[in-house]
């Protein structure tokens, strides 16, 4: 699919370079050079600039990295938001699930290097959903093509609505408002739901919500607009910042069987989405990739 609109379209905020700029813009950063640009409005203002990667740190035996057949500008954008959470063996996991467990192996003190074994389920913390997680035969996180992790990312703001009723749900007219006042979707969105859930984080109990029959109560993304984001719009995936796609009630689990059957992935308990402008930004997905992946533990990023 295509992974970034083009120039034409009416959400793009910026000409993005050629592939040859593009190209340079991340030889640039390579060599650690602040290849970014100030965001519209902010002239003057030193963009925030993460640490570079020195070309030479890549290791011998990793996969080459090709160049990218879509315009996504390498150190064009001026902000780095982290979508992801930290994740402690105190962060809640669905129901079913064990917590993180991390197990001290190796000291620099004993043994001159440091190490620890870690043990969680592949849904914990800010995770991707595969479509092998509803779907039988459906692809796994490892077989997802790697083009489908770059995206204009779209959130989607109900935090007014999540507020005051803890079953809110992403609608099909949430959809429709945020393209009356941007446009239409880009092709290839993802697509994120922000409810500012991740508020709770700091009580895991309160971020699970439940009730005294154990019924959970979080927002989450209603049926039907998940049907209107998969029938009716071309996007890579969708994503929430509570713990599941569905709201916390569902007991039939109806977003994820449109959303992941149909070949797309999920991102759950994303982080920072406050942050993060409704349009113009573009999400890259660190995505698992361990054999035979219903999904795992993600970090995602927002560029804007």
């Amino acid at each position: 699919p295509q992974v970034m609109a083009t120039d034409q379209h009416p959400l793009a905020r910026r000409r993005w370079p050629g592939r040859a700029a593009t190209t340079g813009a991340a030889q640039a950063v390579a060599a650690g050079a602040p290849a970014v640009a100030a965001r519209p409005g902010e002239a003057g203002t030193p963009p925030a600039v993460l640490g570079a990667t020195p070309a030479n740190a890549t290791p011998a035996s990793a996969t080459p990295v090709r160049a990218l057949a879509s315009p996504v500008a390498a150190g064009g954008f001026g902000r780095v938001q982290d979508l992801s959470h930290v994740i402690t063996p105190a962060f809640p996991v669905f129901p079913g699930f064990q917590p993180l467990q991390v197990i001290p192996r190796f000291t620099v003190e004993d043994d001159g290097f440091f190490a620890n074994e870690v043990i969680f389920a592949e849904h914990t913390g800010t995770h991707l959903d595969a479509p092998a997680h509803f779907a039988a035969g459906g692809a796994t996180a490892e077989q997802i093509s790697h083009e489908r992790f770059i995206a204009p990312l779209a959130v989607i703001d109900i935090s007014d609505r999540a507020a005051s009723d803890p079953e809110a749900q992403l609608l099909p007219d949430d959809v429709l408002a945020w393209e009356e006042r941007h446009g239409p979707l880009p092709a290839g969105a993802f697509v994120a739901m922000y409810s500012g859930w991740e508020a709770r984080l700091a009580d895991p109990v309160t971020y699970l919500h439940a009730d005294a029959d154990g019924v959970l109560h979080f927002p989450g993304i209603h049926p039907d607009a998940a049907a209107l984001l998969i029938e009716e719009r071309d996007v890579v995936g969708a994503g929430v910042d509570t713990l599941s796609l569905d709201y916390g009630a569902s007991q039939d689990f109806a977003s994820h069987l449109i959303i992941l059957p149909a070949g797309k992935y999920g991102l759950e308990n994303l982080a920072g989405l406050a942050d993060v402008p409704p349009s113009g930004a573009t999400i890259v997905v660190g995505a698992p990739k361990h054999v035979n992946a219903s999904g795992g533990p993600t970090r995602a990023f927002a560029l804007f």
